[in-house]
């Protein structure tokens, strides 16, 4: 798969990035969230240097990443158990028409035991 250059601005800088062919919608769009979360930090603490800032923005979106993948993993549990109980019920069912099934089919053991007795 060949790739390209994709230029992104992060807080005043331009950086030359290598991407997947493809895949540049989905870069810009990374670089312009991260953007303006750089922006947001930047503003709130004017004191704090580039890579401080830059570090910030990591943590937060490693934590929402973080969030992202217990939630994930919550709802894979979930449906883990539904599935379980779906399967369970549809055994039940397909083992209760078997039973009345073979009720059914088969004919009355008392009656020809009586029919054999006279």
């Amino acid at each position: 798969m060949s790739s390209s250059a994709v230029d992104i601005t992060l807080l005043g800088r331009t950086y030359s990035i290598a991407c997947p062919a493809g895949q540049e919608p989905a870069l810009r769009n990374v670089a312009d969230k991260l953007e303006k979360q750089l922006l947001s930090l930047k503003a709130r603490t004017n004191n704090l240097s580039r890579e401080e800032i830059a570090i910030m923005a990591a943590l937060n979106i490693g934590y929402e990443l973080f969030e992202e993948k217990q939630n994930n993993q919550e709802y894979n549990r979930r449906m883990d158990e539904r599935i379980a109980l779906l399967q369970a019920t549809i055994e039940n069912a397909l083992v209760e028409r078997e039973r009345q099934a073979n009720y059914t089919a088969k004919p009355d053991a008392t009656a020809s035991d009586a029919d054999d007795s006279q």
